[in-house]
């Protein structure tokens, strides 16, 4: 692509935008400021480490086809990861379950699992300059398979998933003080009932107890960060989930921890942006699952959606970057894996562009003042303005792939080294 053309561009776009009093170098910079934590579940169809015979399942985790190149070893998912994060600009971070230990082919129980294990992740991580985020896995395993994990009647299971979160949390604590660099940990279960169930009470009573237990034990905030996850219903839980919304809501708020929105876990009429403002009014920080439900399923690639655009433009527009994480949690087995990273994660950063080249001030006057079709024709014209341009910019300036060049990128490394994998 013409560098010369690409910068000709972005000087339009400039000017556009300074009309609007709009700094774009300002707002690129501000873009740089956004860290997404990449799900290195994407690369394998979240199969980890754990054992190679290892069925998915649980919550209704489903991860539909089979396209050529799934990662099918630790250095295969590395080197994918790497190859990803020379694709999009600015610097990310990277999500771990704990599944993707580095058991060096011993099974290791996950009540047994330790800082040992991701010390490999730890070690790559500092060396490629990436924070890195965690995530107990209660799913995948013969103590899910009656869907109850942390709130199983079954004491034994019930101990069993205490036990595991509690070493996840260890584990997060320890990489966040080796790496100098908070460790979200996020706690996602997929406790639930098919059909209409009776005692739903019991079984959230005893997910706050194990959750009490869990969190009994406290880590310096700079090496820790603790978040629950909610999620409306799943394959297999379609009558209750008994982490919902207004359970975890409730716990995060009373214990002032971090609470987990994953826009594909709700009704598809709700806005999950919508939810950000209120929830900032009550808890420090959030985090975002940042997916893409399409009608009933959670986990498709993120694109540059509406839905996508308010989530981006409710933070800005709350000033609230610095007390929203944002994570993505998708995982397509259909396509190239490599071409559903870099999309997503460049829709995402798209997203928060469009938010930060939005005349923020300007619109609020206009809402003051009761000028609603004003505000409306802003908001209207402003999709019209040129933020491709800049975003093709930043892309020159981090030295990656600008456009569609990053897909031509993908077909090469496709051609070169995943359809050489067995």
């Amino acid at each position: 692509m013409d560098k010369e053309l690409l910068k000709k561009a972005y000087a339009i776009a400039k000017e556009q935008y300074a009309g609007l009093g709009i700094d774009t170098d300002k707002a690129i910079e501000r873009l740089k400021e956004i860290k997404i934590s990449l799900h290195c579940w994407q690369a394998d169809d979240v199969s980890g480490f754990e054992r190679p015979d290892a069925e998915l399942g649980g919550g209704g985790i489903q991860v539909n086809g089979n396209y050529p190149g799934k990662a099918r070893n630790m250095a295969q998912l590395r080197q994918d990861i790497e190859k990803v994060l020379t694709l999009v600009p600015g610097r990310q971070r990277i999500n771990i379950h704990a599944i993707y230990g580095d058991f060096q082919n011993q099974h290791v129980e996950r009540d047994q699992i330790e800082l040992r294990h991701f010390q490999s992740w730890t070690d790559w991580a500092k060396k490629l300059g990436l924070g890195i985020d965690f995530n107990p896995t209660c799913f995948s395993h013969p103590f899910a398979d009656d869907g109850f994990t942390l709130s199983s009647k079954d004491e034994t299971i019930r101990r069993f998933w205490v036990e595991h979160v509690k070493r996840c949390r260890e584990i997060a604590a320890g990489i966040g003080k080796q790496l100098n660099d908070p460790v979200v940990n996020n706690i996602w279960i997929p406790d639930g009932s098919k059909d209409i169930p009776v005692d739903r009470f019991t079984h959230r009573a005893i997910l706050k107890k194990s959750l009490n237990e869990i969190f009994a034990i406290s880590y310096p905030a700079e090496y820790l960060k603790d978040s629950v996850e909610c999620k409306l219903f799943g394959i297999g839980s379609e009558a209750m989930v008994v982490g919902s919304h207004e359970f975890y809501m409730g716990y995060a708020v009373k214990n002032n921890i971090l609470l987990c929105l994953d826009n594909g876990h709700f009704h598809p009429t709700e806005q999950v942006g919508d939810k950000i403002s209120s929830i900032l009014q009550y808890i420090d920080e959030i985090l975002l699952h940042v997916s893409r439900g399409v009608r009933w399923d959670s986990d498709h690639v993120v694109t540059f959606n509406d839905e996508i655009q308010l989530i981006a433009q409710e933070i800005v527009r709350a000033n609230a970057v610095k007390r929203v994480n944002i994570a993505l949690d998708y995982f397509d087995g259909s396509i190239n894996r490599i071409g559903a990273y870099v999309s997503g994660i460049r829709a995402a950063q798209l997203a928060f562009l469009f938010a930060f080249l939005e005349p923020t001030e300007k619109l609020k006057k206009l809402e003051e003042e009761k000028k609603y079709f004003e505000r409306l024709a802003f908001m209207e014209l402003l999709k019209t303005k040129p933020f491709g341009a800049v975003y093709d910019y930043y892309c020159l300036t981090a030295d990656v792939a600008v456009g569609e060049q990053y897909i031509a990128e993908i077909q090469e490394y496709e051609a070169g080294v995943l359809k050489k994998r067995s």
